[in-house]
């Protein structure tokens, strides 16, 4: 809990807890390659996010107009185009600088092999990585932070924190990981006990005395067994000291914080999110894995065209990107982002101007080291025969393969059978989203 606030304002952390957690660090400034992953939470429908209008039969799918969820070719609510065959939805224009300069990309059509339209299942699959398979109990994201030799080797505490209200699957596992819904909720309660925040790993239950909370409620465990197990061994035998710092904390104002160039987060809870996450990295404390999720996504009825329900998701997921890229400027040399979503959507609208579960989908990469400019991936088309079970753009890339990719070449894992222990995964089968 220390190690993550104490990043709002560093000059008010204490010396201890630094040079506890970063004593190995040979560079001594803490910071590192760092992995922010969205999870758009409810089936994000990918063909709006990137909008395939080279394809013809994607305009005998959706209708443009009145009822119509289609994005026109051209015109003031046209699509942004990319290549000539692919463009951004209009809600996400403020991306397409970023893209421009490269350092942003998509990866189409992608998503997983098993066929479930089940939201709980197919988000279960994705952050196990085990699609099928119930029995995995660990996250792919804690996984790879386990399997990464830097941090073997220095034998430093990974920082790793999530912006929600309990640790999410991706990082289910035997590693310490924070989950702070809100650092502006986060500290000392009124009677001077710790709240309880969200806790993995160890063997601890989310809901157990070590701590699922979200930083308010019942403080009835105490700052003693928080202490004891919720953020691991690296801060055993600090005492008193720890819950010193931790009291230091209740005084810091999140709210201080002034983004950069003047990049606007927007009040919407991913851009908040995102703000806080930023807090962190410049903070140097070595964050190198951040989680934040945004949900909303499940468009069975009004979806919309340019204009709607989705847009207005779009245009918070955009606006939020764009003020995190401003805002960390050259540090998104560090940093890369990875969108994900569970399952796309049916090609079709239906009957509700909606779209219902469907199969395939489009994942967006951010950052300096992401090989941007180009939509990646294996184009499955959209004509009747080329639709998985006659209704859903088809999966060409397997989920996997893209985070095998970020975890080797942003977090330096190389043993992939210890992170995919079901999937046989090697260099080759790259998509080149970052680059080498």
């Amino acid at each position: 809990m220390a190690l993550a606030s104490v990043g709002v304002i560093p000059a008010l952390g204490p010396e201890f807890l630094r040079r506890a957690v970063w004593a190995d660090d040979a560079k001594g400034t803490g910071r590192r390659k760092t992995l922010v992953c969205i999870f758009l939470r409810g089936a994000v429908d990918g063909l709006s996010v990137v909008v395939p209008h080279g394809d013809p039969d994607y305009y005998k799918l959706r209708t443009v107009g009145a009822g119509g969820i289609a994005i026109a070719r051209t015109g003031q609510d046209g699509v942004v185009d990319l290549d000539g065959k692919f463009g951004l939805h209009p809600a996400l224009s403020m991306l397409k600088p970023i893209y421009d300069a490269g350092h942003m990309g998509a990866i189409h059509a992608v998503g997983s092999p098993n066929p479930t339209r089940s939201h709980f299942d197919a988000q279960d699959y994705m952050e196990s990585a085990s699609p099928g398979n119930k029995g995995i109990r660990t996250g792919w994201l804690a996984r790879a932070i386990a399997a990464c030799p830097e941090d073997a080797r220095n034998g430093a505490k990974i920082s790793t924190v999530s912006l929600t209200a309990q640790v999410p699957r991706s990082l289910d596992g035997d590693r310490d990981a924070l989950a702070i819904p809100n650092l502006q909720t986060f500290g000392i309660g009124r009677d001077g006990r710790a709240m309880p925040i969200g806790g993995g790993g160890k063997g601890k239950a989310k809901g157990g005395a070590a701590g699922a909370g979200v930083g308010m409620g019942d403080t009835s465990g105490g700052f003693e067994a928080l202490y004891a197990g919720a953020v691991g061994d690296v801060l055993h035998g600090a005492g008193k000291e720890t819950f010193d710092a931790v009291k230091t904390l209740n005084g810091l104002d999140p709210a201080r914080y002034r983004p950069a160039k003047g990049a606007d987060y927007s009040r919407s809870p991913l851009g908040q999110s995102l703000q806080q996450i930023a807090q962190l990295i410049k903070a140097d404390l070595g964050l190198e894995v951040a989680f934040a999720e945004a949900g909303g996504w499940d468009t069975h009825v009004g979806q919309g065209g340019a204009q709607g329900n989705l847009a207005r998701r779009l245009s918070e997921l955009g606006q939020a990107l764009a003020a995190f890229y401003t805002d960390l400027g050259d540090r998104m040399g560090d940093v890369t982002v990875l969108t994900m979503s569970e399952f796309g959507r049916t090609a079709r609208q239906n009957g509700d101007g909606g779209t219902d579960h469907g199969h395939g989908t489009c994942f967006l990469a951010l950052g300096g080291d992401v090989a941007g400019g180009k939509v990646l991936g294996e184009w499955p088309g959209l004509a009747p025969n080329q639709l998985n079970e006659g209704r859903d753009l088809a999966v060409t890339t397997d989920f996997r393969r893209i985070f095998g990719e970020v975890a080797n070449k942003q977090l330096g894992v190389t043993d992939f059978k210890s992170v995919f222990p079901e999937f046989s995964l090697s260099a080759r089968d790259f998509r080149g989203v970052l680059k080498s």
